[in-house]
């Protein structure tokens, strides 16, 4: 059987590849603007579920007969709020504003899909601790790392200049890329999939 991840994630990708797991990636093709809304009523941990789903099963139902790996991650603030991907340079300025000397979480989610039926799923959580930033650390970083984490929940990529931003964090460094990797190789070892 064939793994299909339905992300076109770097950080994803990259963590499948140095994990030796043979996979095709796709795009999951779900508007999670137009999701959001009817998801909003969900605390951070299950919007971050019901959004993996959401891809999961948007992909396996294009693809019978394969294993199809949704992912997803958000950031929730300690007032509760939801921080998106940015829009633009001057909304990541901001949402590093926010996070600037705080704790957030990280919720990274993983759903299995095969032949249209949820058949594992998974979420994490990483408590991550931003150190005070000044705006021009904000500026220098940005910088530095604009455009290439427009993509990123955050605003930060941990494998890069983004470990910087940070006090500690509590939790695994996979789910802070973005899927919560050692427990996904487990159960595609259930499976078959992987050698025992």
């Amino acid at each position: 059987m064939t793994l299909i991840l339905a992300s076109q994630s770097a950080s994803r990708r990259a963590m499948l590849v140095a994990a030796g797991v043979p996979f095709e990636a796709t795009h999951a093709g779900v508007d999670e603007d137009a999701a959001k809304p009817a998801l909003r009523h969900l605390s951070p941990r299950d919007l971050a579920d019901a959004l993996a789903e959401l891809k999961a099963l948007k992909v396996s139902a294009r693809k019978p007969g394969y294993l199809v790996l949704g992912s997803d991650s958000l950031v929730a603030l300690e007032d509760g709020s939801i921080l998106d991907k940015p829009v633009d340079r001057a909304d990541a300025a901001d949402h590093l504003r926010r996070m600037s000397g705080a704790r957030h979480d990280l919720w990274s989610a993983a759903v299995i899909a095969e032949n249209g039926q949820v058949v594992w799923r998974h979420v994490e959580r990483a408590k991550v601790f931003v150190r005070p930033l000044s705006d021009a650390f904000i500026e220098t970083y940005l910088d530095t790392e604009w455009p290439a984490i427009s993509g990123c929940v955050g605003c930060y990529r941990v494998e890069g200049p983004g470990v910087q931003l940070f006090e500690k964090i509590d939790g695994s460094q996979f789910t802070v890329l973005g899927m919560p990797l050692l427990n996904v190789l487990d159960y595609l070892r259930v499976r078959g999939e992987l050698p025992a």
